[in-house]
Order: C-alpha cells, then sequence, then structure tokens
C-alpha cells in the first residue's frame, strides 16, 4: 500500500495484488473512496467490474522528510506472545499532537524526521476537548494552531474571529493548553502578520512559534526537537529552584527549632557550636539547651539521640522541648529523666532507639552545681591556674529508653569562684587521629582543650579552635553530630 500527501489536501492512492491466477486493483482516489477493479487472467477478454470500498481516515500520520512523503499503513495488531520490541521499533520516536479545526484541509503538516532519522509520529485533536484524550503519556509536543475557532476560551464570542477578538482572547485556548498540559513542549502556529501574539504566546508559556507561511518539515523537526528540549530544561530548572526554596524552608525551620538561652538575670557567659553530621543539615540528634529558672538555677543540659538523620533530629527537639517544659516546672534530677524517659519511649519510632543526656544544675551563688548523667560522657571544668579535667562520672545512670524503671542519682559538684564548664557530645570525641583506628577520646580533647587554653582561648575561641582541630585531626568532617556548650563565671 502507498499513500501520499499533496500540499493542501490528503490524497493516498493504494494498491495490492495478491498475486493469484485472478488479480485484483484497488485505486484510492482524494475523496476517501476505493474502487476495486477484477480482472480475468490474462487472455479472458471481459470487461473489469468495479465495486467502490470504503478507506477509513488514518488517525495517526507517519511522514518522512522529502518532497512527497510516502506513509506506511498502520501495522495490523500484534499477536498475543509476540516480540514486542520487534513489534514498536521506534519506541523512542517522538510523537506531535496537532490542535486545529479542520484537520482535513486547514492545516497542511509537512512531513517531519527526529533527528536520528525516525518519523515523527503525529495525532490531530479537532478541539480541546478531543486534545486533552488523546494527550497521553507518549506525547512529546503541541502544535496549537492560534486561529482555532471551533475550540475557543471563555470570554471569545461564539463568532469572534481572529481579527475582531482581542489579543486575551485569542490567547485563551492556549492557556487552556498549557492548564492541560502543564509538562508537555507546546509550539503555536500563526500567521506572519500577528507576530505581537506568536511573541505573546511564548510570554506566556509555549516554547516557541512558528508562521504558517514558512512552514516546512525541516523547520518544524527542528522546531520539536527544539521545544522538548527546551521545556525539560525549564522543568529542570523549576525543580532546581523549587528544591532551593524547600532548603531555605528547612533551613529556617531548624534555625528556629535551635535553642535561644534564657539566661536573664545570670552572671554566666554562655557560647555554643553545633554541627550537624547529616549532609546540608543545619540540625541532627544532638540537642542542648540552658534556663534560669525564678530561683537564680541555671539548669543547662546536652544530649545525644543514636543516630543522626532527620528521625532522630525531631526526637531530639521533642527532648529538648520537653526537658525545658519539665525544669520551667521545677523537676530536676532523677525525676526529671524518669519523665523525659517516658517521653522518649512514647515518641521514637522504633525501640532500638535511645538518648544519652547530662543535666547541670548551678546553684544561684554560682559555686555549686548538681549532676545527672544518663550514659553520657562528663563535662569538663578548667579553673584559672589549674588544668582542666572531667567531671567525675562515677555512679551515672543508663541512657534514657535502655532499661524501664531506671534510677539515675544527682551528685554535689564544688566548682569554685571562677571556672568554666564544658558540656559535649561524643561527636567531638569519636574523631580518627590521623588514618589509622585511633580516636581522639577524652584523654586527647582534655589535652587539646589545654593546649587552647594555655594559648589564652575562651568562650567563643576556645569551642570554635576546639572544633576545627578535631576534624582537622580527623582528617575531614567528623561524621556524627557535633554539640558544645560553655557556661564560664569569674568571681565578682
Amino acid at each position: 500500500m502507498t499513500f501520499v500527501i499533496q500540499r493542501g489536501r490528503f490524497s493516498p492512492v493504494m494498491t495490492a495484488y495478491d498475486g493469484g491466477p485472478s488479480q485484483e486493483r484497488h485505486s484510492v482516489c482524494g475523496t476517501g473512496t476505493a474502487r476495486v477493479c477484477r480482472s480475468a487472467p490474462s487472455g479472458g477478454g471481459k470487461e473489469p467490474e468495479t465495486m467502490p470500498v470504503p478507506v477509513p481516515r488514518q488517525r495517526e500520520t507517519p511522514v518522512t522528510e522529502s518532497g512527497q512523503a510516502v506513509l506506511h499503513a498502520v501495522a495490523p495488531p500484534t499477536p498475543i506472545g509476540a516480540d514486542v520490541a520487534q513489534a514498536t521499533p521506534h519506541a523512542t520516536a517522538l510523537t506531535l499532537l496537532v490542535i486545529e479545526d479542520d484537520p482535513a484541509g486547514g492545516l497542511t503538516v509537512p512531513e517531519i524526521l527526529d533527528a536520528d532519522g525516525h518519523r515523527i509520529r503525529l495525532r490531530t485533536a479537532r478541539n480541546l476537548t478531543e486534545a486533552e484524550r488523546l494527550l497521553t503519556p507518549d506525547v512529546h509536543c503541541i502544535l496549537l494552531d492560534l486561529s482555532l475557532t471551533g475550540a475557543r476560551g471563555p470570554g471569545v464570542a461564539a463568532g469572534a474571529t481572529a481579527t475582531t477578538a482581542t489579543l486575551d482572547q485569542q490567547l485563551a485556548v492556549l492557556h487552556q493548553v498549557l492548564r492541560l498540559a502543564p509538562r508537555h513542549a507546546v509550539l503555536v502556529l500563526t500567521d506572519e502578520d500577528d507576530a505581537e501574539r506568536a511573541a505573546e504566546a511564548v510570554r506566556v508559556g509555549a516554547q516557541d512559534f512558528l508562521f504558517r507561511d514558512e512552514l516546512d518539515g525541516r523547520l518544524l523537526s527542528r522546531a520539536i526537537r527544539y521545544a522538548v528540549e527546551r521545556k525539560r530544561a525549564d522543568i529542570a530548572q523549576y525543580k532546581l529552584a523549587e528544591s532551593k526554596l524547600r532548603a531555605q524552608e528547612n533551613a529556617r525551620l531548624e534555625r528556629g527549632l535551635l535553642p535561644t538561652p534564657l539566661l536573664e538575670g545570670s552572671d554566666l557567659r554562655f557560647a555554643a557550636r553545633y554541627r550537624p553530621g547529616r549532609s546540608r543539615a543545619l540540625l541532627g540528634g544532638d540537642f542542648y539547651d540552658t534556663v534560669r529558672t525564678p530561683d537564680g538555677t541555671v539548669h543547662a543540659m546536652i544530649g545525644d539521640v543514636c543516630g543522626h538523620g532527620p528521625d532522630e533530629a525531631a526526637l531530639g527537639v521533642e527532648l529538648r522541648i520537653a526537658w525545658r517544659a519539665l525544669t520551667l516546672a521545677g523537676l530536676c534530677g532523677d525525676d526529671l529523666l524518669a519523665t523525659l524517659q517516658e517521653v522518649l519511649e512514647v515518641e521514637r519510632p522504633c525501640e532500638e532507639i535511645f538518648a544519652t543526656l547530662c543535666t547541670v544544675d548551678i546553684a544561684p551563688d554560682g559555686r555549686r552545681a548538681g549532676l545527672c548523667l544518663a550514659g553520657h560522657p562528663a563535662p569538663l571544668i578548667s579553673r584559672p591556674g589549674r588544668r582542666a579535667r572531667l567531671l567525675p562520672y562515677e555512679n551515672s545512670g543508663p541512657a534514657l529508653g535502655l532499661l524501664p524503671r531506671a534510677r539515675w542519682p544527682r551528685r554535689q559538684v564544688e566548682l569554685g569562684g571562677t571556672w568554666s564548664l564544658m558540656l559535649y557530645t561524643d561527636g567531638l570525641i569519636e574523631g580518627r587521629i590521623g588514618e589509622g583506628k585511633e580516636r581522639l577520646g577524652q584523654d586527647g580533647m582534655v589535652e587539646m582543650i589545654n593546649r587552647h587554653l594555655d594559648l589564652g582561648l575562651s568562650g567563643e575561641g576556645l569551642l570554635e579552635a576546639s572544633v576545627t582541630e578535631a576534624r582537622r585531626l580527623n582528617g575531614g568532617e567528623l561524621t556524627d553530630d557535633v554539640a558544645v556548650v560553655l557556661l564560664s563565671r569569674s568571681e565578682g
């Protein structure tokens, strides 16, 4: 079978022979009706018999890029069990959906090939209702005739033409197409004297425009490929901008979840450093807080939820907020930790999750403190004229969430008049030293802090230098979350 496209109208001609003694010749005229001529074998001398045969219109019109396109007839249905790869040799070919209200003769789409030489498949819709039905996922691009009269958008009068309708009315159909196909490339077709409308269509959202009088196969093929790639780039750019906005929102949220110390009326100085182990995150499973109650006592806390993912970060925030609320309500020591364990057991995603905790309650005079440890490293204290050392950590209790009905003894510690107390999580001490398996550890941390104190560092400078050196010794970023809190007091 052979189909021929002529300029302005579809005029197929089909010829087939069965190869038998009695031959049938099928000819199809431009009206879409076939005539079958039966003839006797050679030498019979009988006049041919003519019989009309209807030829259905093909909805999909594959074409090639040549002067006169030769169209392949639609293949018969693939038999059950047939090789799908052989049945669809051009599965990656582009598909173009043409929306115009007179497919029979109003718009002539020339023959087109894609970049690999494969035919570009065509579908034609007379209105937006039919276009929505034909807009399947395998459609890559839409060609919209802006002079559409049978599928006008809202606000366009029934008798309006392209010259009488306003610019907004003329683009109403394009707006509807863009709403129907937000992820498809869209080309618009218009007359050469409508350049203003074509430019406005691109501003509205179309990828490109074409003039009707200049339309040919090579130009249309290039425009389709350009529109598809530009739409992909637009979608990628939109996703990038969306991810940046989401990251900014997450950053604002995480910053809002970090604590603000409540130390009004206290003579203590506060400093903190926080580094989450998660990439591109501001919040991890470590948490800390400091508040001053009405009786003048300063309560400080630092904790660590096992793991450093988003679930652990959320649980850490819940424990911190619960600790602040319970502390302001007057709880401390064993009673507070027992209640926090109940919160942990209810909020944790699985029973394997636990949290370590260190709480310090500094008396109003600033000279002594109560210390509770729940599986957490002991704080470090430094005083003028003395080497920094760890506070006693004997008789500490288990981490929260490990043992039901556990107890956490509270130990009294003498601080003195002038001192600095550093609370930290294990992310600071578990970093490696060089390329071996040796860890910094608590002893190595104490030596590092003493070196920095000998250099006269204190407050923010001491914490920044300590975290920076721990990273340097580790040979890069620390893999675990790191939180460090420093409380200092100078007598007089």
